[in-house]
């Protein structure tokens, strides 16, 4: 006979069973099945944790045709009884009693729509090209289970210090980066768009009147609210069209932004220190279930590489060093010192030879300092000015600006931020030596003009933390549906 339900009973999700003392109690489960073994053990899996729970199911009782639809991926509801289970590794486990199967999902792989996902091991790659479903995985489990926990935490941090929530433009007539790898926003013909006297496209017939784009950061916008509630912070979507394929890039990604009235660069450093090594000690404390997976994953990943190439610490390891650790807070002038003097820039094992005071860093400086310098997460000060932004507080020296940025084992770069520039005069010159349109950015100039007073903030790239939380190595598996270029699925 075949199973149906009968009885209406409240779901109860696997993560609090498995946590339930067993005493033949009736429960429902509602999710969907993983493998089934020998036609009788169901391992069924709803999203709300890692782990399985094992339904038994009495076969003899059970008819054929019910049995075959009982394939990996398929919907199910069970109803019966929690008991003490008789297997390894599991405490508790269902003896069925009524089922109800929602959507089968075809498992012969000769046939047509098979499910993609059967009992084996699938590369990231190929579960990228079905991210619709790599979801059901283990290990997509884990890291959207804990880019949940992260973001909660980002939210609970900030609103516990009394920050204002600053929902941002996603659409702006400015580039607050001054890179200009914007995406344009438009209701204009792109077959026949109007034209000007001159032959340029006339964008006073666009939707809004002028030239826009998708933004890049939400800071200059939280600048202006910073100068009304003192504290403040986005959490949005930023959009960047940087042609690049790295591990590290997105067209879409999120942005964490924090202003705050009368921080210098020390509160600066302070804050950012603070938020990080929170969020990552919430995650260890809500996620270490799917945090150990996670250490587990890369600790039998990094067993194929060379010796010379494996990392120092696990997962586990790597984020307990950020929490235990005090920040080493050191001037860009003082890590050139470092990096021309060391042993790797000697020997040329930097594929980027580090020679003089002005050069840009790349990762491999940034985690040397972290990893084989100083052994602890790094703050880098006081940067060059002609490699940073124009909203950047100058110093004394005409030389630097008041720059931080946070370094973190593996990464490198984890946040950056900045004391802003509040005197008026010195920001419209550095605005003009970059030919930026002053006239047009008046609104940022006013909160100069009217009750300027010293301000800083930063920029935690969201899915920058979360690969570093998850130890997954490209940045396109931390976000749910990967925007780059030539790839926007789903």
């Amino acid at each position: 006979m075949a199973f149906f339900i009968h009885t209406i009973m409240k779901r109860t999700k696997i993560k609090e069973l498995i946590a339930t003392e067993p005493s033949g109690q009736e429960v429902t489960v509602k999710g969907w099945v993983r493998t089934f073994r020998n036609n009788s053990f169901i391992a069924i899996n709803d999203g709300s944790t890692i782990n399985n729970i094992q339904a038994v199911v009495n076969f003899e009782n059970t008819d054929e045709a019910t049995l075959k639809r009982i394939t990996p991926g398929a919907c199910l509801r069970v109803t019966g009884s929690l008991i003490a289970s008789q297997g390894k590794g599991q405490k508790v486990e269902i003896a069925v009693k009524e089922m109800e199967i929602y959507g089968d999902a075809e498992s012969d792989v000769t046939k047509p729509n098979v499910y993609p996902l059967q009992p084996k091991a699938h590369s990231l790659e190929f579960l990228r090209e079905i991210a619709h479903l790599r979801f059901r995985t283990n290990t997509f489990g884990a890291v959207f289970r804990i880019r949940h926990n992260l973001a909660f935490a980002v939210h609970q941090f900030f609103h516990e210090r009394g920050f204002v929530y600053m929902h941002t433009p996603i659409i702006t007539a400015s580039d607050a980066e001054g890179a200009g790898e914007m995406f344009r926003v438009t209701t204009l013909d792109i077959n026949n768009p109007p034209k000007t006297e001159t032959g340029e496209i006339d964008f006073k017939q666009d939707f809004f009147g002028k030239s826009t784009n998708l933004t890049v950061s939400g800071q200059l916008e939280g600048e202006l609210a910073a100068m009304a509630f003192g504290d403040v912070y986005t959490f949005g979507p930023t959009f960047r069209a940087e042609n690049s394929n790295t591990t590290r890039h997105l067209a879409e990604f999120w942005m964490i932004e924090p202003e705050m009235a009368f921080y210098d660069l020390n509160d600066n450093m302070d804050l950012a220190e603070e938020l990080l090594q929170y969020v990552i000690k919430y995650a260890l404390e809500h996620n270490r279930e799917d945090i150990e997976f996670l250490s587990q994953r890369l600790f039998d990943e990094e067993k194929q590489k060379p010796q010379t190439e494996r990392s120092e610490m696990t997962l586990l390891e790597k984020l307990q060093f950020c929490i235990d650790n005090k920040f080493e807070r050191v001037t860009y002038t003082q890590a050139i010192d470092i990096l021309r003097e060391s042993n790797h820039n000697k020997k040329k094992k930097f594929q980027y030879l580090v020679n003089e005071w002005g050069t840009d860093l790349q990762s491999e400086h940034e985690r040397y300092l972290v990893e084989k310098h100083f052994k602890k997460p790094v703050i880098l000060t006081d940067y060059p000015k002609e490699i940073k932004s124009f909203y950047m507080r100058q110093n004394e020296d005409g030389k630097t600006v008041r720059a931080m940025d946070i370094l973190f084992p593996g990464i490198g770069e984890i946040v950056g931020g900045s004391q802003r520039e509040e005197r008026l005069e010195l920001l419209e010159t550095r605005m003009k030596e970059l030919h930026l349109p002053i006239e047009e950015m008046y609104w940022y100039l006013d909160t100069r003009r009217f009750g300027a007073c010293p301000h800083a903030g930063f920029g935690l790239g969201f899915e920058r933390l979360v690969l570093f939380v998850t130890g997954m190595t490209n940045i396109r598996d931390v976000i749910a549906f990967p925007r780059t270029p030539k790839s926007a699925e789903f």
